[in-house]
């Protein structure tokens, strides 16, 4: 399974978020570095934990905040960290997301929150290289929260139901009331999703605290999670990321020793 970790951007640094009241998000303070510089926050992940993959949310840009200076900061985490960025910056239709990968993105998140109109969600995959996209699946204590009325209203399994139709094919689940909160993520939703769902590829986040939810939710089949406040505060380190890695390898690639002839 991906571990997938995550830079909050806003107002140029790296924040703490917390449970989605972003007016309240205060500069990253972390273990793994000194700075909330988003470009020492993304080699700390890359050289300290030994991961690939970031994912970052422009929080101005979600907000209709736009600031010039984060597209060179997306700029510079995707050309110079080794890492493959999942931006989400506030797209919602085809040029946002072509804008995105101009930056360097390796994929581009399109989420509820920002979506304007309910027919995007099948324009969009007709328009773009669907395995380049994802949707974020945002949600407050359960429900959709989206700019778009009529998504709004929709549960979630029936928000997968229409996006699974239209030809997307990666899917997270995000309950921005659990970020940062160590609550863990909703994992009733997940097992729902992953049982109706099971042809795309579930990445959840919101809360996650220790290296055992990772585990639980590797065999519900979920493919990635989304993680940042565990890795700042080091409930989940470099060493158990490590043996997680090597757990997986194992699990993977059996001993190939042991079917061998003497």
């Amino acid at each position: 399974m991906r571990l997938i970790p995550v830079i909050d951007l806003l107002d140029g640094v790296a924040v703490h978020a917390v449970l989605g009241r972003r007016k309240f998000y205060q500069p990253l303070k972390s273990v793994l570095c000194a700075s909330a510089d988003p470009l020492a926050v993304a080699r700390a992940y890359r050289h300290h934990l030994g991961l690939s993959e970031v994912y970052i949310a422009d929080l101005n840009a979600i907000q209709g905040l736009p600031r010039e200076d984060h597209r060179k900061i997306v700029e510079i985490l995707a050309r110079q960290t080794g890492m493959s960025v999942l931006l989400d910056a506030g797209a919602f239709d085809a040029e946002g997301i072509r804008d995105g990968f101009n930056l360097g993105a390796c994929k581009v998140i399109v989420g509820a929150e920002t979506l304007r109109r309910l027919e995007s969600l099948r324009e969009i995959p007709s328009a773009v290289d669907p395995n380049r996209l994802v949707f974020s699946m945002d949600l407050n204590r359960g429900q959709v929260i989206s700019k778009c009325s009529a998504l709004a209203c929709l549960p979630p399994l029936h928000v997968m139901e229409r996006l699974q139709s239209a030809g997307w094919k990666e899917i997270i689940i995000l309950d921005l009331g659990r970020v940062g909160s160590g609550r863990g993520a909703d994992r009733m939703l997940a097992v729902e999703a992953r049982k109706s769902f099971p042809n795309m590829t579930l990445l959840i986040g919101g809360g996650i605290r220790e290296l055992e939810e990772l585990t639980e939710y590797e065999s519900l089949g979920v493919g990635g999670a989304l993680v940042a406040t565990s890795l700042h505060r080091g409930t989940i380190s470099a060493q158990q990321i490590s043996k997680y890695r090597t757990a997986e390898t194992d699990s993977a690639h059996p001993d190939a020793s042991s079917n061998s002839e003497p």
